[in-house]
């Protein structure tokens, strides 16, 4: 029998989301090395981070939801890059899959849907931080333009190893002349 074809929505990400996305993020704190969080998080504790990516700005917060199921499929997001005022046309993105829509499209998806919202912005670069080794991640972000720029070697500790984190940058937009 053939498989049949996801029908994913990409939205804004709402409260009625958080529990979901909560549980989402906990896997690859968990599981991973992906983030460097080493504790789960309540869905209470992840609330100050839901709001911080209002629907509209460069901060957002983008989730795909399986249309028949509405189960999330996972997220992608644009945050501050650093907290100095200088930084503010910069964001920092990343994209979460489910475990189980890994490998769909739906990180493709997602960013697609989240560059499109950004545009128009007054932004001029996103940065990605990509725990190493992840050749998914790092395919996914030369998909979309990021050069890598550098690598922080050994600068995080989790599961008693230490990890490099590559830094890819991507251009958003030209600064007016």
């Amino acid at each position: 029998m053939p498989q049949q074809r996801t029908e994913v929505q990409v939205s804004a990400g709402t409260e009625a989301d958080l529990e979901a996305l909560t549980e989402l993020y906990n896997h690859y704190v968990r599981e991973t090395a992906i983030t460097f969080d080493t504790a789960a998080f309540t869905p209470e504790q992840r609330r100050p981070w839901l709001h911080s990516h209002p629907e509209d700005g460069p901060h957002r917060l983008l989730v795909a939801r399986d249309v028949r199921s509405a189960l999330i499929l996972g997220y992608a997001t644009s945050g501050p890059f650093r907290p100095k005022a200088a930084y503010s046309t910069s964001v920092e993105v990343s994209v979460y899959c489910a475990p189980e829509a890994a490998g769909r499209g739906i990180g493709t998806l997602l960013y697609t849907s989240l560059f499109e919202a950004l545009d128009g912005e007054d932004l001029h670069r996103a940065y990605a931080g990509i725990a190493l080794p992840n050749e998914a991640s790092a395919r996914l972000h030369a998909r979309f333009g990021f050069r890598h720029v550098g690598t922080y070697e050994q600068v995080g500790r989790k599961f008693g190893k230490y990890w490099d984190v590559a830094w890819h940058e991507k251009e958003l937009g030209r600064l007016d002349q």
